[in-house]
């Protein structure tokens, strides 16, 4: 190779070079990112605060008490022996933790009552949906009027299913059991379909309340109801009411029927 064909080479090679090694240059330096600067600290230190100051400040009573009334039956049945009034509602004050809760519902065909209950309830939170209940329910309306030692359970199953379930202790010996449970089925928002459902059972016979040992009496229903607003909603559906066992045959023996589907009509109301 020739001095002059060599020196070519090298004149070409410097030319590529040049353009690479001016990128090198322009391209800043990889840098990483600072690390995490704590905050100054605060300038002034809070002291102790009683628990009025806390809540003033933050807007929050664990301790406030408050209530609500809850008329969640209330409505027309076309029963057998004519048209019927019939309710179901609880109202409740306290805390968080601790309620004072009473129960009523029951029914009137002709302007007399027939079936009626009302429970007094101490109500204590034992779990984030489950309240268990203790108290008295007085029976009245047709027959004699009895008086129940209760204690219960109420919340929201999985599902969103509200369930009560209450064990009652009476005179003579007698017990029952009360099982309620509903769901509320939102077709639209304001929309609502409400499946419900009611059983009782005895330990003895009272035939003066026709009132028979073992499962008493059955209520399946369907209420679709529209909320004109969250607080007030009417009604109307369908119930399916039975009597079953000695209850059916203490039923039919006062001349009462022991099955019987019914039309429903009514409002809902709490605040």
């Amino acid at each position: 190779m020739t001095p002059r064909t060599r020196a070519t080479r090298y004149l070409a090679a410097a030319l590529l070079l040049t353009p690479i090694a001016a990128h090198c240059q322009a391209t800043p330096p990889v840098t990483t990112a600072p690390d995490h600067v704590p905050p100054a600290p605060p300038q002034e230190v809070m002291g102790d605060m009683t628990y009025k100051d806390m809540v003033a400040m933050m807007q929050m009573d664990d301790t406030h008490l408050f209530g609500q009334v809850m008329l969640d039956q209330f409505e027309w049945r076309d029963a057998q022996e004519g048209a019927a009034a019939a309710w179901d509602a609880q109202a409740w004050y306290g805390g968080d933790y601790n309620k004072l809760r009473v129960k009523t519902e029951g029914e009137r065909v002709a302007g007399l009552t027939r079936d009626a209950t009302a429970d007094v309830l101490f109500d204590h939170v034992i779990a984030r949906w489950w309240d268990v209940q203790a108290g008295i329910r007085q029976d009245f309306g047709k027959g004699p009027a009895r008086t129940w030692l209760a204690l219960g359970l109420q919340g929201l199953a999985p599902y969103w299913l509200d369930v009560e379930a209450t064990f009652y202790v009476g005179e003579q010996g007698r017990t029952a059991l009360r099982l309620k449970a509903d769901y509320d089925l939102l077709l639209t928002q304001r929309l609502i379909l409400q499946p419900y459902g009611e059983v009782n059972l005895y330990s003895k016979s009272d035939p003066q309340r026709l009132e028979g040992s073992g499962i008493s009496d059955l209520e399946l229903s369907l209420r679709l109801r529209y909320e004109i607003r969250r607080e007030v909603a009417p009604y109307v559906g369908v119930g399916w009411f039975r009597r079953l066992g000695d209850s059916a045959d203490l039923a039919r023996r006062a001349g009462e029927g022991s099955d019987e589907a019914q039309l429903v009509a009514g409002l809902r109301v709490w605040f």
